[in-house]
C-alpha cells in the first residue's frame, strides 16, 4: 500500500496539510471549520453550509454556480456539518479534474483555487446580509432534513438515545440543529454569525491528489489568511468519564413495524488514550462485522434481529449497539448483547478471531484510504482527536493489540443507556418474522 505522507503548515491562521498522491485522476480542496457545539450556533452552522453552496460575489445564485463548475470540467461542491465529541465541524469540499490529465489545460488549477477561496470569503451577501429569500428557501430545506430524521426510525432512534445519555453534554444535540431554533434566523444574523465562524473557527485546509507540494503551498498559502495575530487554538476536550452505576432504560411508542433497540454504552476511551487500538480490536470482536459476536449469536443463532451492529465514536467515548428485533424478543435480546459483553470480559475469544479481527479493521482503513474524501476524514481525526497517528502507524499498533489489552479495554466498557423503540399497540403475537 502507498504510504500515506502528509506535508503540514501552519500559517496566517490556518493548518493545511498537503497529500500528494497519483491514486487519483482529481485534486480534492477540503476546508473543516471546528468550533465548540453549543445550542446557540447549531442550527446556524447548519444553515450556513446551504446558504454558502448558494451562489458568490461573481456567480450570485446556485444556477450560476452550477454552470461555473460545469465549466470547471465538472467539479462538484459539497457542504455539510458535523459534530465530533463536543465539536462542530464545518464541512467545505470542491473536487476538480487534475489539469495534468487534461492536454492543453493549464489555468484550471488557478481558477478552482480562486472559487474555492470566493465560496469561503466572498459569499453572495447584499449590503451586511445574505439575501432573505435564499436564507427563506434554504430554511425550509434544512427543516425538512431536520425532520426527515423521524421517519428514518434508526436515525430517529439514535439520535432519542444520544438525547437521553449525553443530557447536559454537547453531544446530546443535534447537528442540524433545530426546527424551532429557525424562525429567528434571517439574512443580517447568519451575516453576523458567518463573520464570527471566519474569524473564530479552527480552520485546516486539505488539498489532495498528484501535485507537486511545494508548488501548491505557495499557491493555497497566498490565498487562504487570517488576522496575523490569530492563533490556533487546542480544542477542549469536554467528554465525560465515568462509571455508570444505574444505566436508564426509555421505552418509547410509535407506529413502526420493528423495534429498535439501541444500546448506549460509555467507553471511557479516546482516540488520543494508548488503548484506543485495543478497543477497535474490542469492537470487532463484539459487534462491527458480520462475523462478530453480535451478529453470530443474536442474529444468526437466536433469529433475535433483524440486524445487530456495533460501532464507536472515537471522540465522544462512546459504543453504540444498534439492532432491529421484534419487541416480544426486547428482554432476551438485551440479554445476550450484555452476555456476549461478559464473554470477551473473561477472555472467551480464540487468539484466530483475534488475529481475523484485526485483518478485518487493517482492510476496512485501507478501504477508506480509497476515496479522496475518506483519506481526509481519517487525517482529521487527528486534529479532533489530538494525536499524530498516521494509517501506517494505526495498522502496526492493530497489529500489536494482545488479547490481554482486550479484556483490559472490554472491562472500561461500562453501559450507560438502553433505548427501545416499538409499536404504539405492540408486537408480542410475533406477526413479523426473521
Amino acid at each position: 500500500m502507498e504510504e500515506c505522507k502528509v506535508h503540514k503548515v501552519e500559517r496566517d491562521g490556518f493548518r493545511f496539510h498537503f497529500i500528494p498522491t497519483d491514486k487519483f485522476k482529481t485534486i480534492t480542496l477540503v476546508l473543516k471549520g471546528n468550533a465548540p457545539l453549543t445550542r446557540e450556533t447549531v442550527t446556524k452552522r447548519a444553515l450556513l453550509a446551504l446558504l454558502l453552496k448558494q451562489g458568490t460575489k461573481r456567480y450570485p445564485s446556485e444556477k450560476t454556480l452550477r454552470e461555473k463548475l460545469d465549466e470547471l470540467y465538472g467539479a462538484t461542491l459539497h457542504t455539510t456539518t458535523a459534530k465530533k465529541g463536543s465539536r462542530s465541524i464545518f464541512h467545505l469540499q470542491l473536487e476538480f479534474a487534475n489539469e495534468t490529465y487534461i492536454p492543453g489545460e493549464d489555468g484550471l488549477t488557478e481558477e478552482v483555487l480562486q472559487l474555492f477561496h470566493e465560496l469561503l470569503y466572498e459569499p453572495n451577501i447584499e449590503g451586511e446580509a445574505f439575501p432573505n429569500s435564499v436564507v427563506e428557501r434554504e430554511k425550509k430545506r434544512l427543516e425538512n432534513t431536520i425532520q426527515a430524521v423521524y421517519d428514518n426510525k434508526i436515525a430517529y432512534a439514535n439520535q432519542r438515545l444520544f438525547d437521553e445519555m449525553y443530557k447536559g453534554e454537547p453531544f446530546s444535540l443535534h447537528k442540524d440543529g433545530y426546527v424551532e431554533d429557525l424562525a429567528s434566523l434571517v439574512g443580517e444574523n447568519m451575516y453576523l454569525y458567518y463573520k464570527q465562524m471566519i474569524q473564530e473557527d479552527e480552520f485546516d485546509l486539505y488539498v489532495l491528489g498528484d501535485f507537486k507540494v511545494d508548488d501548491f503551498e505557495q499557491k493555497i498559502t497566498q490565498l487562504f489568511k487570517r488576522e496575523t495575530d490569530f492563533k490556533q487554538t487546542t480544542t477542549e476536550e469536554k467528554v465525560i468519564r465515568q462509571k455508570v452505576e444505574n444505566p436508564k432504560e426509555i421505552i418509547e411508542t410509535d407506529s413502526i413495524n420493528q423495534a429498535k433497540l439501541h444500546i448506549g454504552y460509555r467507553t471511557n476511551v479516546l482516540y488520543s488514550d494508548e488503548d484506543y487500538p485495543a478497543l477497535q480490536v474490542f469492537n470487532g470482536l463484539f459487534g462491527a462485522f458480520p462475523n462478530s459476536k453480535l451478529f453470530i449469536n443474536v442474529r444468526e443463532r437466536n433469529s433475535l434481529a433483524y440486524y445487530v451492529v456495533s460501532n464507536i465514536e472515537s471522540h465522544a467515548g462512546l459504543m453504540l449497539v444498534a439492532s432491529g428485533i421484534e419487541a416480544r424478543d426486547y428482554e432476551k435480546a438485551s440479554s445476550i448483547i450484555q452476555t456476549e459483553l461478559d464473554k470477551i470480559r473473561k477472555g472467551d475469544f480464540s487468539e484466530d478471531e483475534l488475529e481475523n479481527v484485526k485483518t478485518l479493521i487493517i482492510n476496512s482503513v485501507k478501504e477508506t484510504l480509497d476515496s479522496p474524501s475518506g483519506t481526509v476524514e481519517l487525517l482529521y481525526q487527528q486534529v479532533i482527536g489530538k494525536k499524530e497517528r498516521l494509517p501506517e502507524e494505526f495498522f502496526k499498533e492493530i497489529e500489536q493489540v494482545t488479547k490481554e489489552e482486550v479484556i483490559a479495554v472490554s472491562n472500561k466498557v461500562n453501559l450507560d443507556t438502553i433505548y427501545l423503540l416499538r409499536s404504539e399497540v405492540g408486537d408480542e403475537d410475533g406477526t413479523n418474522s426473521l
